[in-house]
This record gives structure tokens, sequence and C-alpha cells, in this order.
């Protein structure tokens, strides 16, 4: 779609990651996507055009058909003017976080993707004049492998952020370690979901930010410019969550409404909202591998404490986490099972280079690559097909587990609160809301030998730092445990 005249200073600066950088219009609920590339190199008009299609087939065809209709908003490509573009880059410079200056916005193609601005509004017409809160957390990965081919026992218990978290601290990415373990948040389980969006709270990194009309008030803009301040969150919540203004101000005031909002969190994320169902596929049995996390501070406590128990009462099936957690668990062989099948396919293309279009490493991104994905079987019979399907299953699940959600309220009074929308209700207040899903561009092929020595630095970095220093009493408990904890499936 091509258009007309712009206005560069009706659109600000937004936000941005590794590959692309994101302005949202002050008015209009739509944000503009740009690709971003390392100064020397630059691609031609049609390559752009090509990658940025190739984003929202992906979307369209594919993720859709995951995480269902109502969660995934794939936006179109459009194409602006070009002095638009180059006025545009200026005006935000100053802006953009120094971390990411090392690559450049495309100036020089004139496209763009166009999205809908999910911080602001969301499928259903808000009521404008209302506050709009919105959650955005990066869950990140939410089962432990359960892959024959893990070759360090480490991995079939402690999950791969937890883990992670110690190298990034280690290289000096993070300050501190975060208490948040993903396995807690994708438990199901209320009393460890809330643990879960607490220790986010606390330490939110840059897997949770929360915005008030489209604008940043709790979380990181990058590694450095953090806003955390539960105090300075609670003078913005309150009004939303009491609104009669009825409660004490002080310490006792900030917990309380952090409880609320964590409360709100939770029943959003365990909501189904979606009618249709897609995203039901039949990938592993979500019981499989253990459902809780050894390094997990939650699980911690409840064994010193002596309890048994793990609750994972587990997640509903329409819920966006549960879609989410399928999609993951794609990746059935584990990095170490699939890299060899990566360098089959590799060998492969190297005596066929021809073959590469055939075989849609990088798309079409259309029904037919979706319909090879829904392939589970484990039997590896030595062809470069069933190479593929697994190398390409990794890509879906390494971007769900990449992926955010994002979760937009907006307070309705009684009445307001027709059977249409999605309702939930705090002590003291009721909110419209929708969840989507965003951060769903397919990982790309060329990632996965790194993918493959990242998690060995990450393992061994454990191992020999971490593992080695913890309390051998801890282990031992959970040994003791292993045979009382109960894993309920779903």
């Amino acid at each position: 779609m091509e258009v007309g005249k712009m206005d560069e200073n009706e659109w600000q600066y937004h936000g941005e990651g590794n590959r692309s950088l994101v302005v949202s219009h002050s008015q209009r609920c739509v944000v503009l996507r740009f690709l971003k590339f390392p100064p020397n190199r630059s691609k031609t008009p049609e390559e752009i055009l090509h990658h940025l299609q190739n984003l929202v087939d992906f979307g369209k065809h594919v993720m859709k058909q995951f995480f269902g209709e109502n969660y995934v908003h794939p936006g179109e490509v459009v194409q602006l003017p070009l002095n638009f573009v180059k006025q545009l880059c200026l005006k935000i410079q100053s802006e953009r976080p120094e971390s990411r200056c090392d690559k450049d916005l495309d100036t020089l193609s004139g496209y763009a993707m166009c999205l809908p601005n999910l911080t602001r509004l969301q499928t259903y017409h808000f009521v404008e004049h209302r506050p709009i809160l919105c959650v955005e957390i990066k869950p990140k990965c939410g089962f432990i492998p359960f892959s024959s081919h893990v070759s360090q026992e480490i991995k079939h218990k402690v999950c791969r952020y937890c883990m992670h978290q110690h190298l990034k601290v280690a290289n000096g990415k993070w300050k501190r370690l975060s208490k948040y373990c993903p396995l807690d948040l994708f438990s199901g389980s209320k009393q460890r979901m809330h643990f879960a969006l607490k220790s986010l709270l606390q330490e939110a990194q840059n897997n949770l930010k929360i915005f008030k009309n489209g604008e940043l008030i709790y979380g990181c803009k990058d590694d450095q410019d953090c806003l955390s301040d539960w105090n300075e969150l609670a003078r913005h919540l309150k009004p939303l969550f009491f609104p009669s203004n009825g409660l004490v101000s002080g310490p006792h005031c900030t917990r309380t409404i952090i409880k609320e909002l964590i409360h709100v969190i939770t029943m959003t994320l365990l909501s189904n909202t979606d009618a249709c169902r897609a995203g039901d596929m039949k990938t592993v049995p979500i019981s499989q591998g253990r459902s809780y996390c050894e390094a997990s501070t939650f699980s911690k406590e409840l064994v010193r404490n002596g309890k048994h128990k793990m609750e994972g009462s587990g997640l509903p099936r329409g819920c966006l986490l549960y879609k989410t957690l399928q999609a993951q668990m794609l990746d059935m062989l584990d990095i170490e099972g699939l890299y060899p099948l990566y360098s089959r396919v590799e060998q492969y293309l190297e005596e066929f280079p021809e073959e590469r279009n055939t075989l849609q490493i990088g798309g079409p991104y259309n029904e037919a690559f979706y319909e090879k994905l829904l392939d589970l079987s484990t039997e590896d019979d030595g062809t470069v097909a069933f190479a593929l399907t697994k190398v390409q299953q990794y890509r879906i699940a390494m971007t769900a587990k990449d992926c955010s959600i994002m979760i937009a309220l907006s307070p309705c009074l009684q009445d307001e609160c027709s059977e249409q929308k999605s309702v939930v209700l705090s002590s003291k207040s009721r909110f419209t809301f929708s969840v989507s899903v965003l951060d769903l561009d397919l990982k790309p092929y060329e990632s996965i030998p790194h993918q493959y020595k990242l998690d060995g630095k990450i393992v061994n970095y454990y191992l020999k730092n971490v593992q080695a220093k913890e309390d051998p009493v801890m282990s031992n408990l959970f040994k003791e445990n292993e045979d009382c904890i109960v894993l309920h499936k779903v």
C-alpha cells in the first residue's frame, strides 16, 4: 500500500530491538516498523520489500494458525515518501538508546510495516477518554527439555532462563539475578504465577514493561535506563484500581495496589478470549519433562519448608500461555539433537544450492509451509526431508520462546461491560481487556550454529560457577522429594 503525504512531527520514537525500530503516531493507534542494518550492509529496496512481505505472510499463514485469529496482528507493508523517512530518522536519533545505535534505520527503500499500536488500543474500541494500561511480558521458555539427546543432566533439572541469568549477570548485561522462572508462570497454579509476576516486577530486565496511554511507566527502555519504583507505579495505578480513593496511602497502599495488578494480570493470562480453535494443535503432551525448575526460588522455598507437593495445575487449553507453550514444545529434540540435522540440511545445500528455494528455507511462508510443521514424528529416517522439518519446527519454537504477550486493560463501569467484551474484576474496579502476541518474526535459519554454541556456553558456565558452589544439602532435598512431587497432567 502506498501512503500519501506524511508529517514526521506526528510520529514519535517507540522502541527498537536487534533488527527493527518502531515509531508510533501521536493520535492514531498505529505504529510503523522499519528494518535496521549495520552502516556498511544495506539491502536493495526489492530485498527489503520481500523481507517485510515475508514477515507479514509468516504472521498471517503460520503464527495465526498456532495462536488463533484474535491474538496475532500481522499488519501490512506500506511504501512511504523517502523524504519523510529521512526527516523522521533525524528527529528520533537523539532518543535512541546508545546500545542500539550500532545499526541504522533503513532510509533508502521507503518500505515499512504498518501495525496496530497494541499499547494504546485493542480489538474493542475502548472508550477513548479512559486510561489504557498495557502490560508487556516476555515469558521466555516455559518447559525443561525432555529430549534424550541432552548430554548434561543439569538441563533436565534447571531451566534455560534460570541458567542464562547467571551468565548475563557475569557478563554485565544485568546487575542482579532475577527470581523469575518461566516454569512458574506457565504452571497454571495461581500461587506460582503470582510469585513469577512479582519477581518480574522486582527485576523487570527486558521481560516486563508497563505502559499507560502508550507511555512507558515501568520497566527498562534499554539495559541502563530503568523505571523501577513501585511507589511511583502505584501512584499511576491507584486511580484505575481504587477509583473512589478510599484507600490509605503509604507502603501498605503500594503493596495492595501491586497485589491487585498481579491478580488482574494472572486472570487475563488464564482467560480464553479466542473463539476459534486455531492453535489447538496436538504437539507434545505438556506433562512431558518435569513441571518445576530446581533453580526457581519458589521451588527452593517449598522444598526447604518440607512441602513435598509442587502445584502444577496446568493451563486452560484455550489461553494464550497454553498456545505459546505448545508452539515452544515443537523444540522436541533440544538444540543438541537438532544441530546434527541442521548439518545434514547444510551439507545437502552445499551440494545442491539451487534447492534452497524449493525447501522453503527463506519462505514463502504459505499454507504448504504450515502443513509441513504438523509432522510430529521424532523417528529419524535419515532423510533431508525429516531433518528440514525438525529444523523448521525448531525455528518456530525459538520464535515462540522469544515472543511477547501484550495485555491491554481499560476500566469500565458496571453497565458498560457488555457481553461481547472480556472483563476481569479487581476488588474495587472492573476492566475490559484484550490479549495479543507480538515479536513473532521467524528466527533465522542461519542462527542455529550460534544457538548451539550459546547453549554450551550457558550450561558450562552454570556447571562451573553456580552448581559447583550450590548448597549440596539442597540438591539432596530435591532428590528425596523426587518421588513425592506430583506432576498434574493437563
